[in-house]
Order: structure tokens, then C-alpha cells, then sequence
């Protein structure tokens, strides 16, 4: 089964990480706001889906300031540890 924890929430929008199996590459997390959402790598590509542009940038912005806490996640779930949670942006 896979779990998908919230690792973050900000402006209504609302971030996650699958963990329980082992994700498909690249790194990415999932951000959903509202009814849309979206696949991101880590550096900030669009892997699949859409959000408002401001809202994607805001995800953009959050990924860059926390780079090193999302790799970090990513191993974490593909070892099927739980990810950490990470400050949301401000």
C-alpha cells in the first residue's frame, strides 16, 4: 500500500512524499493546492500535472530554500523511513 505523509503546508497548499515502496526517478514530491496538482523534481521541473502560476512558484521558491531536506527525504522514503517534516515557506 503506499502512504503519501504531508511533509509540508503553506498557502493552502499542501506537500508530500510517497513512502513505503520505492518511487520512480527522478526525485520529485507531489503539491497539490486546491484541485490541482503536481509532480515536481526536486530542482523545481514539472514532472506532470499543473498548478496556478503563482502558487507553482511559491513551490519553486520552497524547493530551492529546502534542497538539501528534500533529498534527504527522498532517500529516506526509498529506504521506507519516514519523511521528515520541513518548515513551510514564510
Amino acid at each position: 500500500q503506499t502512504v503519501m505523509p504531508e511533509i509540508s503546508r503553506f498557502y493552502g497548499i499542501k506537500i508530500r512524499m510517497h513512502f513505503g515502496h520505492r518511487e520512480h526517478p527522478p526525485a520529485h514530491f507531489h503539491a497539490r493546492y486546491q484541485h490541482h496538482s503536481v509532480f515536481v523534481a526536486l530542482d523545481g521541473t514539472v514532472l506532470h500535472g499543473s498548478l496556478p502560476e503563482r502558487e507553482l512558484k511559491l513551490v519553486r521558491e520552497w524547493a530551492a530554500q529546502h534542497d538539501a531536506e528534500l533529498s534527504a527525504n527522498w532517500e529516506r522514503c526509498n529506504q521506507n523511513e519516514l519523511p521528515f517534516k520541513i518548515a513551510p515557506l514564510h
